[in-house]
């Protein structure tokens, strides 16, 4: 058979068992948001004091700033999940059995990846030919000036992230939770060399941004060469300016045609890491293979022996004559504590350890606020389990059965969830506590709490980890970070902190994790 014709089926059998989840409704729930967003004046790109007249130049890049910009980051988490996918459902194997190579599999994935991400592109290309209808300042509509970013700066950059979700897929450390914290970060990395430097970024802002830049100096030779695209409603652009877009030359569009290739080859690349749903291989990352250690018979490990006298015995299981009375929370929270910290090596607990020193030591308010948002961003792999581990290691049958284990088992997972959070910002805690600092200490506590809960109910419905690895990282760099007032949950600075706010979001989110997970105890 035809290997583009075998490629295309590849493809389009996994887009279509993508756009059939309830998540890519919600991911196309999110593209329309940034759309209106964008329409509405909630996010906006302003150079300064000035933003462009909305016309067909000015709505289309700068619907294609927002796409590639939040897309490049959402999409990712979105995507990055296709090899693992193949391997619950065991597709895999049946692929392994067959002649495809690795590097046929990987591009298959890719493209899969970028035709989900080109879908969200798409709609947003259509939502900027609506709003230069609905809100145009110039009465000339020009589709192709309009679509033109779309197609050189939006598809090239949702290209480049489809094949990185498929090389973080392949590599040992990148396809766990630390991947999914470690992008995030080289994304922020990659949107502030791209703004800062003078070469062609993926997101296309520097292409996009220098030309508009160019035209608004020689409008306005006190312009200071400022530019960023903001979430909020609160940006003053109180001056207009023409632009009439992007002069898209031979050259211009051999440099966005280049990041194209570059995603061929990181996806070429992937296949070199790429195991090909063999058990008893994996990369190692010093540039050997090492044979995992082998297991007997199916891999179950050793069976267990049963005497002679009881083979032939019928398999019946005794009923619960009673309920115990005691609950053992205190147990039951210390063993979850043991497996949420299962795994964990030395130098983990030395870099916690650090924190809560350098909390200790840290000798005003406003460095221990920074030393406790390191300390509450380096277990973000402990608490994203809450909720999820279940599901992952396939023990829910086993779990909600137990007795009450509703109120039990629940219960215990946030407890140890806030035990986390207490420890690793105790020493922050602590000075507040022995201070009397009640300004501080209350936002503190509600952030102990809050962290937790949004883990524990993001795992519960979602099932898996990665929603919260990735909410929780984007929260945390907007809002403590760079203390947002608002969005400020451990309270780093006393205007930006609202302790009763997510003192009661951190109830409703518990609430919400006891009703999903009845729903799972009801279904078990």
């Amino acid at each position: 058979m035809n290997r583009a014709h075998v490629l295309y089926h590849m493809v389009r059998a996994d887009f279509l068992e993508r756009v059939r989840r309830y998540s890519f409704l919600m991911t196309m729930a999110f593209a329309i948001y940034l759309a209106y967003a964008a329409a509405t004046g909630k996010i906006v790109l302003s150079l300064d004091q000035y933003r462009g007249l909305f016309n067909s130049a000015w709505v289309g890049s700068m619907m294609t700033l927002v796409s590639t910009t939040f897309l490049s980051l959402v999409g990712f988490y979105i995507v990055k999940n296709a090899i693992l996918r193949d391997e619950q459902t065991r597709v895999g194997n049946i692929l392994a059995s067959t002649p495809m190579s690795r590097s046929f599999y990987t591009l298959a994935k890719a493209l899969s990846n970028f035709a989900v991400l080109a879908l969200m592109i798409t709609v947003l290309a259509v939502a900027a030919v609506i709003m230069q209808l609905t809100r145009a300042e110039d009465g000339h509509f020009q589709l192709g000036t309009l679509l033109a970013p779309f197609l050189w700066v939006g598809l090239p950059a949702m290209a480049i992230t489809a094949a990185v979700a498929v090389l973080f897929e392949t590599l040992p450390i990148l396809r766990s939770g630390a991947g999914n914290v470690i992008y995030f970060f080289a994304w922020v990395a990659g949107i502030a060399l791209g703004v800062d430097a003078r070469m062609d970024d993926f997101i296309g802002f520097n292409v996009i941004g220098r030309s508009m830049q160019t035209t608004l100096k020689a409008l306005d030779p006190t312009y200071k060469q400022g530019i960023s695209l903001t979430i909020s409603s609160d940006v003053r652009t109180n001056l207009r300016f023409l632009w009439t877009g992007v002069a898209w030359t031979p050259a211009v569009v051999f440099h966005r045609l280049l990041w194209v290739a570059a995603a061929v080859g990181v996806s070429l690349a992937a296949s070199l890491f790429f195991h090909r749903f063999d058990p008893a291989w994996e990369w190692s990352f010093r540039g050997t293979r090492r044979l995992r250690e082998a297991a007997s018979g199916n891999g179950a490990g050793p069976v267990a022996s049963v005497s002679p006298e009881r083979q032939h015995l019928p398999g019946l299981l005794t009923p619960l004559t009673r309920k115990s009375g005691k609950t053992r929370l205190l147990q039951l929270v210390g063993s979850e504590l043991r497996l949420m910290l299962k795994g964990l090596r030395w130098w983990w607990y030395a870099v916690a350890l650090g924190l809560i020193i350098g909390e200790l030591a840290a000798p005003t308010v406003e460095s221990r606020g920074g030393v406790l948002v390191a300390a509450w961003i380096w277990p973000v792999l402990v608490w994203s389990q809450m909720g999820a581990r279940e599901a992952r290691y396939a023990t829910q049958s086993l779990i909600f059965s137990s007795e009450r284990a509703l109120r039990r088992q629940l219960p215990a997972v946030w407890i140890a969830g806030v035990v986390v959070a207490i420890l690793t910002g105790a020493g922050v805690g602590n000075r507040l506590l022995l201070a009397a600092d009640w300004h501080g200490l209350i936002p503190w506590l509600a952030g102990a709490l809050f962290i937790p809960s949004l883990a524990l109910c993001l795992g519960v419905w979602s099932g898996t980890s990665k929603p919260f690895e990735a909410i929780y990282t984007v929260w945390w760099y907007i809002g403590p970070a760079n203390r947002t007032p608002g969005l400020d949950f451990m309270g780093t600075t006393a205007a930006s902190s609202k302790p009763t706010f997510y003192f009661l979001f951190g109830l409703g989110l518990v609430v919400a994790s006891y009703f999903g997970r009845r729903l799972r105890v009801a279904y078990a």
